[in-house]
């Protein structure tokens, strides 16, 4: 009996203590999203609301009729998809070359990686422009997905030299001495037991490439390129500042990374289980 109520009181301690942050995170999002649909003169009450009795998706429709955020939004989904596959594809290839192949300044390599990420980007935002300029690649979405993929590589690589170090190399010679290449025994063995990193990769690269608004205000100019961070900006400095419009620009901003994470996590769970097995 004791032993079962102090299970019963320790699971009550974790849900509660999961509830109770799950509510502090959730709490901006929820108030984010009901003030989008709340009336203007709700939004600026001297007494605020939690909840409206007349939600309205009026601040929506102005924020896809009166703007260019369908142009922003697309723009942000094709340069943080880009960044994502080009950072996955590098990545992988580096950090399995890292650790399977021996070569002089190996180890300094694997340091090196780690070490470049202490820098914050606005440190090297200056030569990276003036190296698009000269490239001639300002003003272009291909210098924006080369500026993230710049940034988020080094922690990538070292995540994933990190997953197939924990692989061992015999399943790979064993699929080798089967017949397969070495190509596809990293594509059908060792991909799949470090999936977690590579989702993990995914994840870190697409929130990086789809929250940042220093590369995208330093390297483009035409409003048809601009991302959603630098559309909202623009919004928001706008001569009257539509705060309805804003939180409804907020939702549109946060959900799809949110539904991003939600898709993909599932395969994360999966993946680490699958790595626990089979390696």
């Amino acid at each position: 009996m004791i032993a079962t109520a102090k299970k019963a009181g320790l699971r009550l301690w974790v849900y509660g203590t999961a509830a109770l942050l799950t509510t502090i995170c959730g709490f901006p999002l929820a108030w984010l999203i009901l003030t989008s649909i709340k009336p203007d003169r709700e939004i600026f009450a001297a007494i605020p609301t939690f909840w409206t009795d007349r939600p309205s998706l009026d601040a929506y429709a102005r924020l896809f009729e009166e703007t260019n955020y369908l142009t922003y939004f697309f723009n942000s989904i094709v340069v943080a998809g880009s960044a994502t596959l080009l950072t996955i594809v590098v990545a992988t290839l580096a950090g399995y070359a890292i650790t399977r192949y021996r070569f002089p300044g190996r180890e300094t390599i694997a340091g090196g990686m780690l070490l470049t990420y202490m820098f914050a980007p606005i440190m090297i935002i200056v030569p990276f422009f003036i190296l698009m300029r000269g490239i001639g690649l300002t003003d272009s979405h291909v210098g924006l997905v080369l500026s993230y993929t710049t940034f988020a590589l080094p922690f990538s690589m070292w995540l994933l030299r990190s997953f197939f170090q924990s692989i061992p190399i015999d399943l790979e010679h064993a699929a080798m001495t089967d017949g397969a290449s070495r190509p596809q025994a990293v594509w059908y063995v060792i991909v799949p037991l470090a999936l977690p990193g590579v989702i993990a990769v995914s994840i870190f690269t697409f929130i990086v490439a789809w929250n940042d608004y220093i590369f995208t205000f330093i390297l483009i100019t035409s409003d048809d390129l601009k991302t959603l961070p630098v559309g909202l900006f623009d919004i928001y400095t706008s001569s009257v500042t539509d705060w309805g419009m804003i939180t409804a620009a907020g939702v549109v901003i946060t959900l799809p990374a949110l539904v991003f994470f939600v898709f993909v996590q599932r395969y994360l769970i999966s993946g680490w289980g699958a790595g626990g097995v089979k390696g």
